[in-house]
């Protein structure tokens, strides 16, 4: 029979001795810890969970999705286990708070990181608009495409509700900043149905004083001042008017910046025909284009062209010659002409990605 009247000295483990030996096994939770838990009690505006703690940690609804809750039973179901996010730390009850959140948000950025890497076109619908541009979700996050690069004739307004492809302009998750193109995305659309040395029909759209901007089937491309003629041209006013309908050659295309560069003087039989005789020089554009890409072809290969054939002008489009006015560096982006870099997009008018507050939600609600 088991003697109950042994003291703490015959046993040799004290009170102090057992709380010594429960603080030895106790876990130290921190800010910013994920943590697998488990769901013991769901209450109206939250949950209590076990994460191993003396006190069982909470949950508010506010937490528990990156998209909106209505009742914790629509994330949470009784003695489930899963991965937590430690948001603060002990309040004075010695309760932690935790977030499901913080985890999507970590998991979207990574996703999104992802996406940019592998320079992909992603699909989303408009949700809301403001002054600065459009708001779409990506993959959760919040992500703001600048007006200009929005490219369509609808007013902003009318985009909500609409599906557009995207492309990733800017993924900056220290500073909460998802930034993405519409425009960037149809240019590439269509220019994997374009190729350098072809003959395009267009339509001129803007004049600047550094070239012009043609519409070749839902694109803009730049035809610059350099390379409207071989003669010396004072301003693209002088040879186009708006509305005019061209021939023009592709002679490069960067689809990673958006840009279609255009190209009249590589189709003029004699230097001077775009001023002197443009009829000519459309009628004779294929056969231009056809000698412009065997030369090409023959410099690629380090063939020595022909003496009697006219030299391929090497000079990049961005190149801007003497007699030329300067080329702004949003000038040549294809689809709209008036295209502010996304830099210029003033910070106020970009929505953060996520919606975490700097301070630190209630556990409870009242």
């Amino acid at each position: 029979m088991v003697n109950q009247n042994l003291t703490a000295t015959e046993i040799g483990f004290t009170l102090e001795d057992f709380a010594a030996l429960l603080d030895k096994y106790d876990y130290h939770f921190s800010p910013g810890d994920v943590v697998p838990g488990t769901v013991f009690s769901i209450e109206p505006r939250g949950a209590l969970i076990d994460i191993g703690a003396k006190t069982a940690a909470y949950i508010p609804i506010q937490e528990m999705s990156i998209n909106r809750v209505d009742a914790p039973e629509e994330v949470l179901q009784s003695n489930e286990t899963r991965e937590f996010f430690i948001l603060t730390d002990e309040n004075e009850d010695g309760q932690l708070t935790l977030s499901i959140r913080r985890i999507e948000y970590m998991r979207a950025w990574e996703r999104v990181r992802q996406l940019q890497a592998e320079d992909a076109t992603v699909r989303s619908g408009v949700f809301a608009t403001n002054r600065g541009g459009a708001l779409v979700r990506i993959e959760g996050l919040r992500g703001f495409i600048p007006g200009s690069h929005i490219s369509t004739r609808k007013p902003k307004e009318d985009l909500v509700g609409e599906e557009l492809p995207l492309k990733f302009l800017e993924v900056d998750e220290e500073r909460n900043r998802l930034v993405l193109s519409h425009r960037r995305a149809l240019v590439e659309r269509k220019m994997n149905r374009l190729e350098v040395g072809e003959v395009v029909i267009g339509t001129v759209r803007g004049i600047k004083p550094y070239g012009a901007f043609i519409d070749i089937g839902g694109v803009s491309g730049l035809l610059h001042i350099s390379e409207i003629s071989h003669e010396h041209i004072d301003t693209p006013h002088s040879v186009f008017n708006v509305n005019d309908e061209v021939k023009v050659m592709i002679i490069d295309l960067d689809a990673e910046r958006g840009r279609i560069s255009l190209s009249t003087k590589q189709l003029e039989p004699e230097p001077g025909d775009m001023i002197k005789n443009r009829d000519l020089v459309y009628d004779k554009a294929e056969e231009m284009a056809a000698k412009y890409r065997e030369q090409l072809l023959a410099k690629q290969q380090g063939i020595t062209a022909p003496v009697d054939a006219a030299p391929v002008d090497a000079a990049p489009v961005d190149a801007t010659p003497v007699d030329a006015a300067p080329v702004d560096a949003t000038s040549v982006e294809a689809v709209t002409e008036e295209v502010a870099p996304v830099d210029a997009v003033a910070e106020e008018e970009i929505p953060a990605a996520t919606d975490i507050e700097e301070e630190i939600p209630a556990a409870i609600e009242e």
